[in-house]
């Protein structure tokens, strides 16, 4: 999955919202800084970068994520880690980012509870989540063409767990229920563009849950030819471009 998700998803979906967020994290000048659900890397190589001076620790809860991610950027220091019970001391860290990463924590109060811990006085806390699935060009049509190839027994995942996060009162209520103020919520609309829309589709159908869902399946070959082939149809053949939407987040300690 991580080597799917590296090749397929990170330069279309990712790339474009990294360097988004990293300009933000470098304009608060921080010294360290703390990564949740890094992934294979697409924000901390974005964060080095642009704040070439700070101390990074990238974590994430799959170690096969985390393996892949130390080799793709070594110039961060790379740890294991669950965002509900981190391994780090009280108050290490003047930032705290984590891109498209929320949506997947189980109990986000508890999670953002780990965050305000850990980070220093008068740190902030970064963080991005997809828009609703009808705002993301991609997703919206790789859902389209599984629902039309499964009537009735598509998996919803998208749409509940990477597209589930969206409205920004649940967000600052969660906030606050582990300390922490909202400070502000922007929505960014980008551009993702990719080789093709067969890639996408392959992206989402082996780098995703999706892919582990429908590999159980008898057809699980002729649904994932079906799917390729719709959503080609829908986008297009040979180089496609589509919008894509998420909110970012910055919080601070409520103190």
């Amino acid at each position: 999955m991580p080597e799917a998700y590296d090749r397929h998803l990170v330069p279309v979906f990712f790339r474009p919202f990294a360097a988004d967020l990293a300009a933000r994290a470098a304009a608060l000048r921080p010294r360290t800084v703390l990564e949740l659900a890094a992934g294979t890397g697409a924000l901390t190589s974005a964060l080095l970068t642009a704040a070439p001076t700070a101390s990074v620790v990238a974590s994430d809860l799959n170690e096969a994520m985390v393996a892949a991610g130390s080799a793709l950027e070594p110039r961060a220091s790379w740890q294991q880690a669950d965002a509900q019970d981190l391994p780090f001391e009280d108050g290490r860290f003047d930032l705290v980012v984590c891109q498209f990463g929320v949506m997947f924590f189980p109990d986000r109060p508890a999670a953002y509870a780990q965050v305000r811990r850990v980070l220093a006085p008068r740190g902030r806390f970064l963080f991005n989540s997809w828009g609703p699935l009808a705002t993301h060009g991609f997703a919206a049509a790789f859902q389209d063409a599984l629902e039309e190839t499964l009537p009735g027994r598509a998996p919803a995942f998208l749409g509940d767990v990477p597209h589930g996060y969206t409205d920004p009162a649940l967000v600052a209520s969660d906030l606050a229920a582990a300390g922490l103020t909202l400070g502000s919520a922007d929505e960014v609309t980008l551009d993702g563009v990719a080789a093709s829309a067969g890639s996408v589709a392959t992206g989402f159908l082996t780098g995703t849950p999706v892919g582990a869902t429908l590999e159980a399946w008898d057809d699980a070959q002729s649904i994932r030819a079906s799917v390729t082939q719709k959503m080609t149809d829908r986008l297009g053949t040979g180089p496609v471009t589509a919008a894509m939407t998420a909110t970012v987040y910055t919080a601070h300690d409520q103190e």
